[in-house]
């Protein structure tokens, strides 16, 4: 087998996963992209079995401590591996995240399951040169009706490949319903955002939603509308639901008719908005903010944290006293330290305090691993004003 020597003082050492181009001592054997290489410190010691990609700035992603092929055999262990954690756990077995990449150990591999029907994501090289082994073991696990690819998402480029969505097994489901706490949104697995919802968020939608009874709402970039939905749900006086997407806001209205749900959907920017409802003096109960990431790379995380803190400032100037901002960023780039720093800029030149009443992260069914940060993406925190301060 081919590999690459690894520098002493990489992060491989610390448990993390990764290896670096500028953390390759040398390589031997000539290693393939998509294809494995074992792993191993100067003095010859094997440190596992990896993917290798030149063409990624991520070179190489152990999936084994072991020397270990990826075979029929070893996919359809790790996925009935990470199939009996999330049950372990209560997860629900038929809405979720099946597969979640390095923390499933199955580096660029995510499955997401909405009843009898998968959708398949491979973001690396080697996975995707894989991918007819993992739908062997994904309907062997699972049975799945159908398994949707869904490999539309930009990172794939960094690996060299092109952007897919199709069939992998079955027929395409078509849009259909799902449900969960007592509502029902409508999803396209083929066409929805991500895999068709926010999987990640579910939790997260019935904690801001025990805050929300007899306050007035402002939910900002709300998709399908699932934030406006549950505080609706749970006895909101007013709800408010802001996108600048068009089919969003179509999809917010249809959900909310389902479920016989109050909610006024509203189409517009929300940076744009946020100045005039301030300019008109306009003020809320709760505003939630979860927009989609402002950056998907580090070099452009100052231009994002621009963005975070002008949604903030203009968010805070609309609460009242004793208002509730629940606020979420989904960009691995801006750790939680670094999001925090910036609410609190933000209340500060709004003359604001806040004091924290919730913090929020991803599901149990996106496992974080404790020594590879990037398994934690999803980030989240609940404030109430202080008034009088």
């Amino acid at each position: 087998m081919a590999g690459i020597v690894v520098q002493p003082r990489s992060r491989l050492f610390h448990g993390h996963d990764w290896v670096y181009s500028t953390e390759i001592l040398k390589s031997f054997g000539e290693p393939q992209d998509g294809e494995i290489v074992s792993l191993k410190d100067g003095r010859d010691r094997m440190l596992g079995s990896a993917i290798f990609n030149s063409r990624s700035q991520i070179v190489a992603r152990r999936f084994s401590r072991q020397r270990q092929d990826l075979d029929l055999d070893f996919f359809q262990r790790r996925i009935t591996m990470a199939r009996d954690y999330r049950l372990r756990h209560g997860i629900p077995a038929n809405l979720g995240r099946q597969i979640w990449s390095e923390s499933d150990g199955l580096p660029g591999v995510v499955v997401d399951r909405y009843g009898d029907d998968l959708v398949l994501q491979t973001l690396t090289l080697a996975m995707d040169n894989r991918k007819d082994l993992i739908v062997q073991a994904l309907k062997s696990v699972y049975n799945p009706r159908s398994i949707v690819e869904r490999n539309d998402a930009p990172i794939r480029r960094a690996e060299g490949m092109d952007l897919l969505t199709g069939m992998l097994h079955g027929e395409n489901p078509g849009p259909q319903t799902i449900h969960f706490d007592g509502l029902s949104f409508e999803v396209d697995l083929l066409q929805g955002q991500k895999t068709g919802f926010y999987l990640d968020q579910l939790s997260n939608y019935r904690a801001v939603a025990e805050q929300a009874k007899d306050r007035t709402i402002l939910d900002c970039f709300t998709n399908q509308g699932a934030f406006a939905l549950a505080c609706a749900k749970a006895g909101a006086k007013e709800v408010t639901a802001v996108d600048i997407s068009a089919e969003a806001i179509a999809l917010v209205e249809r959900n909310a008719k389902a479920n016989q749900l109050n909610v006024n959907a509203l189409e517009a920017n929300v940076f744009d908005l946020l100045k005039e409802y301030e300019t008109a003096g306009k003020a809320y109960d709760m505003v939630i903010l979860d927009p989609p990431s402002f950056t998907k790379s580090k070099g452009r995380v100052n231009d994002a944290l621009r963005g975070y803190k002008e949604i903030h400032l203009r968010a805070l100037k609309l609460l009242k006293p004793d208002g509730i901002l629940a606020t979420f960023c989904c960009s691995y780039h801006v750790s939680r330290e670094v999001f925090i720093n910036v609410i609190n800029e933000a209340a500060v030149d709004a003359r604001k305090t806040l004091r924290q009443i919730g913090v929020f992260s991803q599901g149990l069914d996106h496992p974080i691993i404790s020594t590879i940060p990037e398994t934690e993406y999803l980030k989240g925190y609940m404030y109430e004003l202080v008034p009088g301060r």
